[in-house]
């Protein structure tokens, strides 16, 4: 796993590591029994204060999701992905094919930020927990 890390979001980098794997734990990138990469591998590949990774990992073992093992580096617990998710090739070409239209139209990541999120909202609600 690669993690991205952008400065300028204002989200706090610990935070883009929490939620970097906890994307590929609900898509199924990541499964139970896979290793995270060691602080060592991420500051090296990002250039973040292991201390910031230390404290992403930290998190994620409070929320169930993975565990260190001495010497052995951390290990997921869990899957997020919901049963069923195998099936979603199909709805991810579909997106995969809107976004390359959206940056073709000249929709910078903001952009299709903001309209995915209006669109998402619309039909889930604005809420985080529906």
């Amino acid at each position: 796993m690669e993690f991205r890390i952008e400065r300028r979001s204002g989200v706090p980098t610990y935070l883009q590591i929490v939620a970097q794997v906890t994307q590929a734990l609900r898509l199924g990138t990541l499964r139970p029994g896979d290793r995270l990469p060691t602080a060592k591998e991420v500051v090296a590949a990002t250039a973040v204060n292991p201390n910031t990774v230390l404290k992403a990992y930290r998190e994620l073992e409070r929320e169930g999701l993975v565990r260190p093992r001495p010497g052995l580096g951390t290990f997921v617990l869990r899957s997020l992905a919901r049963p069923g998710t195998d099936g979603d090739e199909r709805l991810r070409a579909e997106l995969d094919a809107w976004m390359a239209r959206a940056r073709a139209a000249g929709l910078a990541r903001e952009d299709v930020d903001a309209l995915v999120a209006d669109v998402r909202d619309g039909h889930y609600g604005g809420g985080t927990d529906e």
